[in-house]
């Protein structure tokens, strides 16, 4: 297996962070990044975008039910307390943001990508990558809140 090219991941939390900021006026703090079994619980939303051209892979954004919830509540700056059909659409907005920013960074860089449309899933689900292990980058705000970045990127 490949290591990680940290060029590859950085456009990814560079466009989190400024998304985040932007759009739900939090500032993220970015973890330590480990690798993940993309295993998902009930209580879990995730936003899946791939992307092709010059790099291959997915990004999923993962976040628990009460933080997707907090995160759409600074979007639409209303009080949020499900995932109705609106505040996924928010979410998955948010997602479109971060992959369509992370191409432009990479653009910068002669690397051309193009990002699929976002799908949500909600529940239980369990996701394998034949071709690259999942690299999990959690950004945290607020004291404990926490949002994980999931990217797997075929080399």
């Amino acid at each position: 297996m490949s290591t990680i090219n940290v060029d590859h991941i950085n456009p990814f939390l560079m466009a989190s962070s400024k998304i985040f900021k932007e759009m739900c006026f939090i500032d993220t703090k970015i973890g330590k990044p480990y690798i993940r079994d993309p295993i998902y619980l009930d209580n879990t939303l995730i936003i899946i975008i791939g992307f092709t051209g010059k790099m291959k892979g997915q990004v999923m954004i993962a976040f628990e039910h009460d933080i997707a919830c907090d995160l759409a509540s600074k979007m639409i700056m209303m009080p949020v307390t499900e995932m109705d059909e609106f505040s996924k659409s928010a979410i998955s907005e948010l997602g479109n943001m971060i992959l369509g920013n992370s191409a432009t960074i990479f653009s910068t860089q002669g690397i051309d990508i193009d990002i699929t449309p976002p799908t949500i899933g909600s529940g239980t689900m369990s996701f394998s990558h034949t071709f690259s292990k999942n690299i999990c980058i959690p950004l945290e705000y607020d004291e404990g809140k926490r949002i994980e970045i999931n990217i797997a990127i075929k080399e």
